[in-house]
């Protein structure tokens, strides 16, 4: 039987009656409800739904006709068709009562089986008409209160507009957007709206007209448009010419996003990719001129080698500063800070001394490379190089000067130099380059440069004291790099093929096993899990995946591990803070030390 059948009323008060009408009218759409009383057949119209009610007239109790007028007096019943079925002679009053009472007709028993058919088929049939046309209805309301929904809520901002160009819908998305309400501009003509540019009108215009003409039917465009505060959005117009069956023009359908944050997005991307390329190629610039000129000036290829690490170096820490400070410029106490992480000079025999600066990118890198220059000649010639040798640097602001001394003293007798060398012309270009200067003097009890930059008012940063203020500065003690790595296996995880192959050089260098590499996360676990190592060089990401699951595998597997990379700690997998972590550019001793520490019970990566 159909799960929702068309169910008519059958009232008789004689079984066989009822019987005979099941078995005439019942099938696999029709149901007959049965009921021998007008209580019953009441009972029976509040549980269910009819489509015609077949009523006897002479029944015990309540009549047929009694059951029709309570019947037409519920809501819930008012509307169902009835048919007076009776075995009983009538005479017009009985018929005029019955079509009084709500009857649809009037038919005498023995009825004809055809006739009532015939009837019944009619009835149904406009029944299942009606509950077809209710479930479409409901349908359609559903449908429009999702439009309704999707129009309201939506992002988009819905514009119809008719033949002639005039809006016929604006929808709350619309209203959202633009500023205007329905009220306002509904029945205008899009042009005198005041919400396209001067220069998109025009083309505004045209689109609409290929989509009234019938020469485009789906176009989207990027428009400008206005809105009631004079702002300007860029938005992407989404046309669609609608017509009815037809084939005539009803409207054309504007969906409108406003994409001005994405194109201002797009636009910065843009333009950091071109900042990045342009620091990218200076900094190798950068670093091409100083391997040139470092390998002019060098006496061999042990002399070249540590000149030329020292100052990428150098150049790698200020490079660490500005990106910690999304370059926008570097604290003067944190360079200074930098030539100490990576061991120019023990902090305890330089004194530094100043107020709180900030220095711009560019002069940021120049100055390392000075500090740097002017460290390295005082361990090789000047204060620094023998055991009491002390060295002050000082720095104040003089209007819109920053000023630094740099003073030697307790070192050999300085005498002036006698030919300009590499590092001399470095200093003295890098500073007249950012509009400063630097000037040198040659006293016999030390070596003194006076050392000029501009200082905006902006560069006078204010910040707690730092260690470093107010005397020597402090660092951590450094490990003893140990020259050996004494057999220890150890794993290189890095994807950059030049690196991995320097560092793979570095470790058999120094004696120890490369026992495998790896350049992927998937060829990493694999070769953790087949492999005996003493310890791992792990790279901070390996060809854009992150490393977590690799840093995991090596922890559970007891293998100690450093991380190798250009990331800071932050943007490193978390948990492995213990880990320890060397940064791009790095030296072998680091490497090598770190190695070593491997073998240390202290060590916990």
């Amino acid at each position: 039987m159909n799960p929702d059948p068309i169910r008519i009323l059958a009232v008789d008060d004689i079984v066989e009656n009822l019987v005979a009408l099941d078995a005439l009218l019942a099938d696999g759409e029709v149901e007959i409800l049965q009921a021998r009383s007008g209580e019953e057949a009441l009972e029976l119209l509040l549980c269910h739904d009819v489509a015609l009610a077949l009523l006897d007239v002479q029944m015990p109790g309540m009549d047929g006709f009694e059951l029709a007028e309570l019947m037409r007096g519920l809501e819930r019943t008012r509307s169902i068709p009835i048919l007076f079925l009776t075995a009983v002679a009538t005479d017009e009053r009985r018929r005029f009562r019955g079509y009084e009472a709500g009857a649809v007709d009037y038919l005498l028993k023995p009825v004809d089986t055809h006739i009532l058919r015939s009837k019944v088929k009619v009835f149904t049939e406009l029944y299942a008409q009606r509950r077809e046309l209710a479930r479409q209805r409901d349908d359609l309301a559903t449908a429009l209160a999702r439009l309704t929904a999707h129009s309201d809520n939506s992002p988009l901002a819905i514009v119809e507009l008719d033949s002639t160009q005039q809006v016929i819908a604006w929808s709350n998305g619309a209203e959202r957007l633009f500023g205007w309400r329905a009220a306002e501009v509904k029945g205008y003509n899009a042009s005198r709206i005041d919400w396209l540019s001067a220069e998109d009108a025009e083309t505004f215009s045209a689109l609409v007209g290929d989509m009234i003409g019938g020469t485009a039917n789906r176009e989207t465009h990027t428009l400008r448009f206005l809105t009631t505060t004079g702002s300007t959005l860029t938005c992407e117009c989404h046309c669609s010419a609608i017509y009815d069956p037809a084939g005539h023009l009803i409207s054309v359908n504007l969906q409108i996003l406003d994409i001005t944050d994405r194109v201002r997005a797009e636009e910065a991307q843009r333009l950091l990719n071109g900042e990045l390329n342009h620091r990218v190629k200076n900094t190798l610039a950068t670093v091409q001129a100083i391997s040139r000129q470092t390998l002019r000036f060098s006496s061999g290829p042990g002399d070249f080698s540590a000149t030329f690490l020292g100052r990428i170096d150098a150049l790698a820490k200020a490079h660490s500063l500005l990106s910690s400070a999304t370059w926008q410029g570097a604290d003067l106490r944190q360079l200074i800070a930098g030539q100490v992480a990576i061991g120019t000079f023990d902090p305890a025999r330089v004194e530094a001394q100043g107020p709180d600066v900030d220095l711009g990118p560019e002069p940021a890198l120049h100055l390392a490379l000075v500090l740097h220059e002017l460290v390295t000649n005082a361990h090789k010639y000047g204060a620094l190089s023998g055991a009491g040798g002390t060295v002050s640097l000082t720095w104040q602001i003089a209007g819109d000067r920053l000023k630094l001394d740099w003073v030697e003293s307790g070192g050999p007798r300085v005498e002036a130099p006698t030919r300009t060398g590499f590092g001399k012309t470095m200093i003295e270009r890098s500073l007249a380059a950012d509009g400063g200067g630097a000037t040198m003097h040659a006293d016999p009890a030390g070596m003194k440069w006076e050392l000029v930059l501009p200082c905006p008012a902006s560069a006078i940063a204010a910040r707690k004291p730092s260690e470093t203020q107010g005397g020597a500065m402090r660092t951590p003690e450094a490990d003893t790099p140990l020259d050996t790595l004494a057999d220890m296996r150890v794993l290189v995880i890095e994807d950059e093929p030049l690196v991995s192959m320097e560092l793979m050089t570095i470790i058999e260098d120094a004696g120890g096993i490369v026992a495998g590499s790896a350049s992927t996360v998937a060829s990493a676990l694999s070769l953790i899990e087949t492999t005996e190592a003493d310890g791992a060089i792990l790279d901070g990401n390996l060809r854009g995946e992150a490393v977590e699951s690799v840093a995991a595998t090596l922890r559970s597997r007891g293998i100690p591990f450093a991380f190798v990379s250009g990331y800071g700690r932050e943007n490193l997998p978390a948990g492995h803070e213990n880990a320890p972590l060397l940064s791009k550019p790095f030296r072998a001793d680091q490497i090598v030390s770190t190695i070593n520490a491997f073998a240390s019970p202290t060590t916990v990566s």
